[in-house]
């Protein structure tokens, strides 16, 4: 069975989203994100391109973290909006527009919760973002709601069977997930996609890229992840001395399951859905 039909989208009868949210705040809001997100700028990238963005268009990025797609979607003279629910987050993307002069606005938002009218944004965009948050069709109803008909919302989404959703995967089994929470890897299937953007609401299209995480060693990625990359620094932090070695050894395993570098140095691909879904 693939790592895909193991993981089900089933709601569980009664799911405490606060106490999941508080906790998610939590690990995002330790560490810096923003030392591992810049690395990722390339994704933003690639997805505006993917949109076709326009100079004008009004861009609205939900859980934008340190701002990678809002800068992407700036320099292509867009009018954009970068929301995130952790402050620190958007001041580190702040810092960055500041740095390039790009002009945009920042706002703290939830993205279950995003506080702007109907139609309001010709594009919605997430990368490696509303794919955490614990309520996923509420958030998808969101991204839905804000975008004007006619206009896009894209995403990239970590897929299940990739480096980053294995990360997850070897995480839950240190230290299990709070009661009811589903796999944010989910938002990297084709099937989760369609039933939280229903056919009669937004044509989807899908495709998967690969994001390539480049290291001077496995010891440095663990070293950068241990302690700057929210959800793996709890992890450790929240296991004792013996557990934390186990964790670390599972994950010098991943690495090089997935490492393609031949020499020593960490080149280890991981696998994303780019999702450019155009609202009906």
């Amino acid at each position: 069975m693939s790592a895909t039909a193991t993981i089900q989208s089933q709601t569980a009868p009664t799911v405490d989203f606060a106490a999941i949210k508080a906790r998610q705040h939590g690990a995002w809001s330790s560490g810096d994100y923003a030392v591992v997100g810049t690395t990722l700028q390339i994704v933003g990238e690639n997805l505006c391109e993917a949109l076709d963005l326009r100079a004008g268009q009004t861009v609205l990025d939900v859980a934008a973290g340190n701002g990678n797609a809002s800068l992407a979607a700036a320099r292509r003279w867009c009018k954009v909006t970068s929301t995130d629910y952790v402050g620190a987050l958007l001041e580190r993307a702040r810092e960055r527009a500041g740095a390039e002069r790009l002009e945009m606005v920042f706002r703290e938002a939830d993205a279950e919760a995003l506080p702007f009218p109907d139609a309001s944004f010709d594009a919605v965009l997430s990368t490696f973002g509303v794919m955490f948050t614990p309520d996923q069709e509420r958030a998808a109803s969101e991204l839905l709601r804000v975008c004007r008909p006619g206009g896009k919302i894209g995403m990239a989404n970590w897929t299940p069977e990739g480096f980053i959703g294995q990360l997850f995967k070897t995480i839950g089994q240190h230290m299990a997930p709070p009661p009811g929470a589903r796999s944010p890897a989910l938002w990297g299937t084709r099937a989760r996609l369609a039933e939280l953007f229903p056919a009669d609401e937004a044509m989807v299209e899908a495709t998967e890229r690969h994001f390539v995480f480049r290291y001077h060693s496995p010891e440095h990625w663990l070293e950068v992840f241990r302690g700057y990359y929210g959800p793996v620094l709890k992890t450790f932090a929240a296991l004792a001395p013996p557990a934390q070695l186990a964790l670390e050894q599972d994950l010098k395993a991943l690495i090089a399951r997935f490492n393609r570098s031949g020499d020593g140095t960490v080149v280890v691909p991981s696998a994303y859905l780019e999702v450019v879904a155009t609202r009906r």
